[in-house]
């Protein structure tokens, strides 16, 4: 077993006959997670399992979906969450890449990024790494012994995952949701009991719409940007909550910056602090560059993509393009790769949705580019309403018009019930552009 496997099943070898892990209609005791997956490791051992073979789990946030992950650690594989409701093209991709290799060595879980662009990309992370980090983010987040940690995040992403294990490692008790969409969430919020509440902002924005009763627990919001604008509203719906923010990649080992509850005023919509442990960079073209002791082992099958992750001493290229404030923090300005070039004008993304999220009425937005014939590319917003409100894309035009350069203002405006979220909750400009396009061939 690796490092990471060796902490959880230590960890829950001391709980006994507690409960652990806290479902709709099941709770899993530490004992029953510990027989479970020790049988489920023999049957993959007599199946004929080696040491650092890649095997797929399929999750979908089913407490029995730990037992799952953990009889794959036990037997010495690597763990390859995929979630239930994948497409089967999109499966076979991952599927294909599967393949026992030298860098698999030492590995205990290959995490598949969105591949909401293009194929997915299978980030190999080291056993002895991922047990080093999640001590890391413990320290980091203070998390506290016995806590209630509320699962509002997919299996598939980094962030459920370090959530997962650390609030086993600590002696607390994963309480996982009926569903994840936001009316099981609310429910199980309501309920109460809850201490700890990780999530995206865009799960956050849905509840504090939703009118949740006042959250008193700790919010770590990560995944995606919190605006200081969102910020201020959970602030002012959750008076009693601790707000925190983290930023980070799955390359990097997850949860590079934190904007800790208790500065959260003062550094609210930056990156906050950077981690202790890694370095931090800012390449000429505003692009920032992580080093991490936690960072991954290459991309699964992709030897050319590992070689050009990282610069020429070490930092891994995040593809993020940050802004430096007077106070010192650091600001996300976009992804390179979401920059929008109309006629050879470049357009920020984010700084768009800022000047659309001032506007009153406005709940959340997204921005993006799509095509246009006359510019190559042109700006497109998906709007959402407060509820109650009656938004007017002529009125909101006028009002970004007024605060931006005029080139930046959205040619096209959608008003929506939601913005578009992918698989792990966050929301996605690839299907906003596939909205655009389906709005334009009804017309």
């Amino acid at each position: 077993m690796t490092p990471l496997a060796d902490a959880l099943f230590d960890a829950l070898a001391r709980r006994g006959d507690a409960v652990v892990v806290a479902g709709h209609d099941e709770d899993l005791t530490a004992s029953r997670i510990v027989d479970e997956a020790e049988l489920g490791a023999r049957t993959l051992r007599a199946e004929g399992l080696r040491p650092f073979m890649p095997v797929p789990v399929e999750v979908d946030n089913r407490p029995t979906d730990v037992i799952d992950l953990l009889a794959v650690y036990r037997a010495g594989g690597v763990a390859v969450p995929i979630h239930r409701a994948t497409p089967e093209v999109r499966r076979r991709e991952m599927l294909d890449l599967l393949k026992p290799t030298p860098l698999l060595d030492g590995a205990a879980t290959v995490v598949f990024t969105s591949g909401s662009t293009g194929a997915p990309k299978g980030v190999v992370l080291r056993g002895d790494r991922q047990a080093a980090k999640l001590a890391a983010i413990r320290e980091e987040t203070r998390w506290p012994e016995v806590a209630r940690t509320l699962l509002a995040l997919q299996l598939t992403f980094s962030f459920g995952q370090w959530v997962t294990w650390l609030t086993l490692l600590t002696g607390g008790t994963l309480v996982v949701p009926e569903r994840l969409t936001v009316e099981a969430v609310s429910r199980r919020l309501a309920a109460g009991g809850i201490d700890r509440l990780p999530a995206v902002p865009t799960l956050l924005r849905a509840l504090v719409e939703a009118d949740v009763p006042a959250f008193t627990g700790t919010v770590l919001a990560g995944g995606e940007r919190l605006p200081a604008g969102l910020g201020g509203r959970i602030r002012e719906a959750w008076p009693a909550t601790a707000l925190g923010d983290i930023y980070g990649l799955t390359e990097t080992g997850t949860s590079d910056f934190f904007v800790d509850p208790d500065d959260y005023d003062a550094a609210a919509g930056s990156l906050g602090r950077p981690a202790r442990g890694i370095d931090v960079r800012v390449a000429e073209d505003g692009e920032l560059r992580i080093r991490s002791p936690w960072g991954m082992a290459g991309y699964l099958g992709a030897p050319d993509l590992t070689a050009a992750a990282c610069d020429a001493d070490g930092y891994f290229r995040t593809g993020d393009l940050v802004s430096q404030r007077d106070d010192g923090r650091l600001v996300l300005v976009g992804r390179a790769s979401d920059m929008i070039n109309k006629g050879g004008l470049k357009v920020a993304p984010r700084e768009v949705e800022d000047a659309l999220a001032a506007y009153p009425g406005v709940a959340a937005v997204l921005v993006t580019g799509i095509p246009d014939q006359a510019t190559g590319e042109s700006v497109a917003a998906g709007i959402v309403a407060r509820p109650g409100v009656d938004l007017d894309p002529e009125a909101l035009r006028g009002w970004v018009a007024e605060r931006i350069e005029k080139y930046k203002t959205p040619s096209r405006i959608l008003v929506l019930p939601a913005l578009p979220a992918g698989r792990t909750g966050k929301a996605d400009r690839g299907m906003l552009r596939a909205l655009f396009r389906k709005s334009r061939r009804v017309r």
